[in-house]
């Protein structure tokens, strides 16, 4: 049976680039910003590029934390990519400005402490063993980056699988908590390897 996955359109984000990458894994795909489907697809992809607070505000006007939060809570997928995946956690802050985020996951999303920034390009990651989001990628795999802000400690579920990259600090480059899984980097953008791992996320729901 084909998956269903929706691209939660918010006003942020890649979302043909990323509607494109998901149809290649043989997912039917919907860029919507309704309730009912991204409630009831089998799979929903938060998207975002940009600030924090702004791709923060964009969500709730179309309810979209209270979707990932009911969601999550019923055990139904959902995967956030960029700043897609740093407004799951707590806290946001940028320009020495906080902002709320969503809330699943404890802690805050700051600047990278680099001599260069954004860190943008391509860079391998250190994968968590048993990933499912990585199985059968090889250990040198590059993924496409951009990004100055990112989550540099877990404070989440201990059994959550943490996948780390580094650009001069450690960050965390993925997440894999029960039903609920993010990027920091494009799988969009990644080429093959990007695709590899949709593919074993649509896989899995």
């Amino acid at each position: 049976m084909t998956a269903r996955v929706v691209i939660l359109d918010y006003g942020s984000g890649n979302l043909r680039s990323a509607q494109r990458a998901l149809e290649r894994t043989g997912a039917d795909v919907d860029v919507t910003a309704d309730v009912d489907a991204a409630m009831n697809a089998d799979g929903l992809v938060v998207p975002g590029v940009g600030a924090f607070e702004a791709c923060m505000t964009g969500l709730r006007q179309i309810g979209g934390e209270k979707i990932i939060a009911e969601r999550v809570a019923l055990g139904r997928p959902v995967l956030g990519v960029c700043v897609g995946m740093q407004i799951l956690f707590a806290r946001g802050v940028e320009f020495g400005v906080e902002s709320a985020g969503c809330g699943q996951w404890p802690g805050s999303v700051i600047r990278l402490d680099a001599p260069v920034i954004p860190h943008m390009g391509w860079n391998v990651v250190d994968a968590a063993e048993g990933s499912r989001l990585f199985q059968g990628l090889e250990p040198d795999t590059r993924f496409y980056f951009v990004h100055s802000y990112a989550a540099q400690q877990w404070e989440g579920n201990p059994d959550a699988k943490l996948t780390w990259a580094t650009h001069t600090v450690p960050f965390l480059a993925a997440v894999e908590d029960g039903p609920l899984a993010a990027t920091q980097f494009h799988p969009e953008k990644s080429g093959d390897a990007g695709a590899s791992l949709l593919g074993n996320w649509v896989e899995g729901l």
